[in-house]
């Protein structure tokens, strides 16, 4: 079975930054995609942020520019870096990876997801 836990989570003025890592854990496979989600109140889950086999990426348009995705095929993890925060970034990021490719939304595995709260 495989678990993913994210770490990095918490409270940053605007204009801050936070780094997210998202550790999987058990019979860990070889993810062809790993990446972040993340969904604010009232709003439906969102693609943040995808990497796949060989460092193709995909972001939200809203991130561009100021996260930055990476990972670690062989360990299994993936990090978000996330720099000139905004309040609108305030949302419970979730860590998400599947072992063939997959359409945003329809991963294999979610982690239990992090708080991440901007203030203004």
């Amino acid at each position: 079975q495989v678990r993913l836990v994210e770490f990095g989570g918490g409270l940053v003025q605007a204009g801050g930054s936070l780094r997210l890592s998202c550790e999987a854990s058990g019979s860990i496979p070889r993810f062809n995609r790993m990446g972040w989600y993340r969904q604010a109140p009232g709003n439906q889950r969102e693609m943040v942020a995808v990497m796949a086999i060989g460092g193709i990426t995909n972001y939200a348009e809203s991130v561009m520019g100021r996260f930055t995705i990476s990972r670690d095929t062989a360990k299994g993890t993936v990090y978000l870096q996330m720099n000139s925060l905004k309040p609108e970034d305030t949302a419970v990021y979730y860590c998400a990876a599947s072992r063939w490719p997959r359409g945003n939304n329809n991963e294999d595995y979610w982690g239990q997801g992090t708080q991440v709260t901007v203030s203004s």
